[in-house]
């Protein structure tokens, strides 16, 4: 199973405001999502996730599964992500989170090639609907 490296982290305020200012913005019903093609040949991921979602225990949830999503949803090419997650992600079914980071990072590599050029689809998520 593939790990979330250090060098897939998105650490520097100067990378997330790239993403927010130039990357591709999709919404989803539980998320946000900025996505921006970073030249490398990995994928990295941010979050950013807000005391708007809730206390520390709420938003550490939700962080670490952005990282299990994007560590079993990862992109073959380079592309920075950052996630932001709303109230409704950490309390929402894995899969249906699976599903919608699926589709979202889709629909930015359909729709934004200009922000994510060259990037290939993410397989889709498994299609057993029953947790």
């Amino acid at each position: 199973m593939p790990r979330f490296r250090p060098a897939e982290h998105i650490r520097h305020r100067a990378d997330f405001e790239r993403a927010y200012e130039t990357g591709a913005r999709l919404s989803g019903r539980r998320m946000t999502l900025f996505v921006k093609a970073n030249g490398d040949d990995h994928a990295r991921l941010g979050i950013a996730a807000t005391r708007k979602i809730g206390g520390a225990v709420v938003r550490n949830r939700a962080k670490r599964l952005a990282r299990e999503l994007f560590r079993h949803l990862k992109p073959d090419t380079g592309l920075d992500i950052v996630i932001v997650p709303r109230r409704e992600f950490a309390d929402a079914p894995y899969l249906d989170l699976e599903r919608e980071l699926s589709e979202l990072i889709n629909r930015a590599i359909r729709r934004h090639e200009s922000a994510i050029a060259g990037t290939r689809r993410v397989r889709s998520p498994r299609s057993d609907t029953s947790v």
